[in-house]
């Protein structure tokens, strides 16, 4: 029996494969307990910045087996390329199964536009200071390692307390990060209002949100789907309604989920085709 949940679209973003920080086995499950019509992978998939030949566990390749499965039934799966991920943009138009490599996306959900894009093309330091951003890339990782490791310690000494996040807590709690955070939301509502939008999707500083932005006289409603590092969370679209799907609270394990075999589902045209990606991006 299938026990899988329907879900009309799901956007998921920032789940740095290739990272120590990517919660890999956590994204499987939920991926496996739920059934979208629609996939929309938003960018910083896989982090190719930091990506090394040594470091790719099972786990994360499980989730991109996982993905490519889903692509090649009945769900269509788009993959807007980020930062970290940016090789991937030598491949925008590309299709591989029912995935299809894009760089912003444009819907109609019930009757209003949606745009969605990653959205590091709004990062002023992304931009200009892009060896900045790498090495604030390898900080972040490396806070989010000992995140991985703190909690890893308590779970070993049953200390029961939430988990740890130091990175999370000092974005939180620097003005700094908190203005930019603002400024980044509101550049890109305005950007979204440019375009006639009544709704744009986000990912990139890893703050899941859903908010009504007001400019001046027009608005916006803007939504992030956070990330798979700290915040594990999506964004779930059914019967005409957004909701944050966090996998901490949210997540309700299943019994009877369908395990989708790689090796029975993927054909050997869409392996070459993925493979072929990865020798690009190991060079």
């Amino acid at each position: 029996m299938d026990s899988r949940r329907n879900v009309e679209l799901v956007v998921l973003s920032d789940v740095h494969l290739g990272t120590s920080g990517s919660h890999a086995v956590e994204l499987l499950k939920y991926l496996k307990s739920i059934k979208p019509k629609m996939l929309i992978l938003n960018g910083d998939i896989i982090d190719i910045w930091q990506f090394k030949k040594r470091y790719f566990p099972k786990s994360h390749l499980r989730v991109v087996k996982h993905l490519l499965g889903l692509a090649s039934q009945r769900c269509s799966v788009y993959y807007i390329t980020g930062n970290h991920d940016e090789m991937f943009r030598r491949f925008s138009g590309m299709k591989i199964g029912k995935l299809k490599i894009i760089n912003d996306l444009r819907l109609e959900l019930g009757g209003k536009s949606v745009w969605i894009f990653h959205g590091d093309v709004f990062d002023v330091v992304m931009q200009h200071s892009k060896w900045l951003s790498k090495v604030g890339a390898i900080g972040y990782d490396t806070l989010v390692s000992l995140n991985t490791f703190v909690n890893w310690l308590l779970r070993e000494l049953d200390i029961k307390v939430k988990p740890v996040s130091f990175s999370k807590r000092i974005k939180e709690s620097v003005k700094g990060a908190v203005k930019y955070i603002n400024a980044f939301e509101d550049t890109v509502s305005a950007a979204a209002i440019r375009k006639g939008a009544d709704t744009v999707i986000c990912g990139h500083i890893h703050k899941p949100e859903i908010r009504r932005i007001s400019l001046g006289e027009q608005s916006v409603n803007y939504l992030n789907s956070g990330d798979w590092i700290e915040n594990l969370t999506s964004l779930e679209y059914n019967n005409g309604k957004w909701r944050i799907f966090n996998y901490r609270t949210d997540f309700v394990e299943q019994q009877d989920n369908v395990d989708l075999d790689f090796e029975k589902i993927v054909d050997a045209e869409t392996k070459e085709l993925f493979n072929n990606m990865l020798v690009e991006f190991q060079r």
